[in-house]
């Protein structure tokens, strides 16, 4: 993953952020570090691939 972070906001509801702790805390973890593993395993199975995310950003700058 990239050495560059951002931040992101955004709400869930509190047995989600529990469930999240947990989760967090079983695999010695933050809470942030378990929600950008989660989001990276998912994009994963999905076929996502951090290389195509940055082709796809530098095109849409480009058309703005």
């Amino acid at each position: 993953m990239a050495n560059k972070t951002t931040t992101v906001t955004f709400r869930m509801t509190p047995s989600v952020k529990d469930m999240l702790r947990v989760a967090a805390d079983k695999e010695r973890r933050s809470v942030a570090n378990m929600i950008e593993v989660m989001v990276a395993d998912y994009a994963k199975r999905l076929g996502i691939e951090e290389k195509q995310v940055g082709k796809a950003k530098r095109v849409t700058k480009k058309n703005k």
